[in-house]
């Protein structure tokens, strides 16, 4: 399958993004090598295999989950640069404009 200029276009459209000049031509050759490799894959014979449900045989082994107070909050409040009573005091991120 070839892919067009106008389909890179409408992808970036789609995804909000926006690509000029190589990148574009990065992109579109990207795009290319993928649907390659999946024509590729068509090829292969998979009528007697069994669907993959795990990528390994491997099985975590997790530790119990113990609740346990490690920080008290003044411990964990103690090295900030900026505190208000309980809190963390940071500079202001987002505008209410918005």
């Amino acid at each position: 399958m070839k892919i067009t200029e106008e389909t890179v276009d409408h992808i970036a459209h789609l995804s909000r993004l926006e690509f000029e000049g190589e990148r574009k031509v990065a992109i579109q050759e990207d795009l290319e090598r993928i649907i390659t490799f999946m024509d590729k894959l068509q090829e292969v014979d998979t009528d007697n295999v069994e669907p993959l449900i795990f990528m390994s045989s491997e099985i975590n082994r997790l530790r119990e989950d113990i609740p346990a107070r490690t920080v008290t909050q003044d411990e964990a409040l103690k090295n900030a640069p900026q505190r208000d009573s309980d809190y963390f005091r940071i500079p202001k991120v987002l505008d209410k404009d918005v």
